[in-house]
């Protein structure tokens, strides 16, 4: 079975990074139907946090369907349902205790944005350059990762205005973060009052935009902003969420609590599901009807989810995130010691990433990435970059990746810098 024919059926819009017609998968390993194997440190996007077919998952999604497998949960309630949200409310910061499930990440953030406008009656939405946010209407209007995403789409959804992501790579923490706060400012002096602003969204760790942590100074003080302004702060955990960053949620590491929090990717070990999770007054805004969804809060989905929460529990997930993220990262930095086309390592955890530059000028290199890129590809490691630019490498293997799976990838990685 070739891609090429049966491409004629699906609309081109869908950007793919592979022709690969992928039949069966494994942990770290994906199988195609002419029986290839490779090597996948994309999981579906940082969804598969326990890697492809989980046992536990794959399990618990089984005996679900057999019971029951949808009746909206509109109509009627699931007991899987219930109790993933009882046991999310156990993990979640601070009095982020009450959660409105859904089926995608954009979905998530649209609904958040709804709900922002209904609890605090303000129009504004501050939003990120760097962002990504999803494809729906609503999360285009937030998303600045690329304008590829809006080309064609205006005008977007009102009232949205954009400030400077914290970006410390070429220059110091402490610059980058006054300057991003000054013209946070700005904003609020220029273009919309702090009083008419509903929500600021932001990623506690940019995904699509580069892999970038953001200064932790700069976290607190967006935290305290918001407070004195009665803005609701968002936090955009859709890709750094649910332990990828060697805490439960990315928001851990700099001691900040949001108001709203959006979940989705690794939240069901690969069925849609998706989540706004926010506190017991803010959700009160939300009268019946104002909001809904016929698929979200899957009964199969949630028993998914609970599996992957157990798993996490039973399997020390989180340690073994940051152990093996902390060897990622050192063989990463010992490479860039070597090949200086790597301008910087960063990230946390499991969500590490390498941005590609001219040495000369640090300037973005696209090109030198793509080089790698294909050449991991066709020794049968799958990868994908990130980045406004394109110049982003990023790595998101499972997070119960091993040793020695690093290690494979790594080496492949390794000889693509090399054949540079």
């Amino acid at each position: 079975m070739k891609f090429d024919d049966y491409k004629q059926y699906l609309s081109p819009v869908l950007a793919k990074a592979t022709n690969l017609v992928v039949e069966s998968a494994q942990g770290c390993y994906v199988k195609d139907v002419d029986g290839n194997e490779y090597l996948d440190f994309v999981q579906g996007i940082a969804v598969n946090a326990l890697g492809h077919c989980h046992p536990k998952v794959v399990e618990a999604a089984c005996e679900q369907t057999k019971k029951l497998i949808s009746a909206s949960f509109n109509l009627v309630n699931y007991p899987s349902t219930l109790k993933l949200a009882e046991e999310l409310a156990k993990v979640t910061p601070g009095e982020l205790n009450v959660t409105f499930f859904s089926n995608g990440g954009s979905e998530a953030n649209d609904g958040a944005i709804k709900l922002a406008r209904s609890y605090t009656k303000r129009p504004g939405i501050i939003a990120f350059k760097g962002s990504f946010h999803g494809r729906s209407l609503g999360a285009t209007s937030i998303t600045g990762s690329n304008s590829k995403y809006r080309n064609n789409y205006e005008p977007l959804l009102g009232g949205v205005y954009f400030a400077p992501y914290p970006i410390p790579y070429r220059t110091t923490e402490e610059e980058c973060t006054q300057r991003c706060l000054s013209e946070l400012q700005e904003i609020f002096d220029r273009l919309i009052p702090a009083d008419n602003v509903a929500m600021v969204i932001i990623e506690p760790v940019l995904g699509e935009g580069g892999y970038v942590v953001p200064p932790v100074n700069y976290m607190k003080a967006l935290r305290e902003i918001c407070t004195k302004h009665g803005i609701l702060l968002v936090f955009d955990e859709i890709q750094s969420g649910y332990g990828r960053t060697g805490k439960m949620f990315a928001s851990e590491h700099f001691g900040v609590v949001p108001d709203i929090m959006t979940l989705g990717k690794a939240i069901a070990g690969g069925f849609p599901m998706s989540a706004i999770v926010s506190t017991k007054e803010i959700m009160s805004a939300w009268k019946p009807g104002m909001h809904g969804t016929t698929f979200g809060g899957h009964p199969v989905c949630a028993a998914a989810g609970l599996a992957v929460l157990e798993a996490f529990k039973e399997e020390h997930i989180l340690e073994n995130c940051n152990a093996q993220g902390a060897y990622l990262k050192e063989r990463l930095l010992k490479l860039q010691k070597e090949h200086p086309v790597m301008g910087d390592v960063r990230g946390l955890g499991l969500m590490i990433g390498v941005e590609f530059v001219h040495p000369e000028d640090k300037s973005p290199n696209a090109d030198a990435l793509n080089k790698v890129k294909d050449y991991c590809f066709k020794n049968g490691l799958l990868t994908l970059s990130c980045g406004v630019h394109g110049n982003g490498f990023r790595f998101a293997t499972p997070l119960n990746v091993k040793k020695e799976e690093l290690d494979k990838g790594l080496d492949i990685f390794e000889e693509a810098l090399k054949a540079l």
